[in-house]
């Protein structure tokens, strides 16, 4: 057993991920951020995503998004975002699902 707020904490402007479950199409990692920016992501695979614990601000294809605890997002397939900041201790959890009617 183990606990989503035992981990270390990343360093400063870093983003840690942490494989949780995988099975099939389906993954689950935490995302620890402190203080982080990301580069664009183009992503194959659904995204939903719950902010358990801080802050983030987001772009997602032309919009920014203000994200607090408890805020949950859906981004398709080929969604194009990425995280503008995050305050120090902003903790998510995040479920990538892949299409697998499209495996042929």
């Amino acid at each position: 057993m183990k606990n989503l707020f035992e981990y270390p904490p990343p360093a400063e402007g870093e983003e840690t991920l942490e494989l949780l479950l995988r099975r099939g199409a389906v993954r689950i990692e935490r995302i620890a951020s402190n203080r982080a920016r990301t580069e664009w992501y183009d992503q194959d695979e659904e995204e939903w995503v719950v902010l358990l614990e801080g802050t983030a601000e987001l772009e997602i294809e032309a919009r920014q998004v203000t994200l607090k605890r408890g805020d949950m997002l859906h981004l398709p397939a080929h969604c194009r975002h990425r995280v503008l900041s995050t305050s120090d201790d902003a903790l998510w959890l995040a479920v990538f699902m892949r299409d697998i009617s499209a495996v042929g």
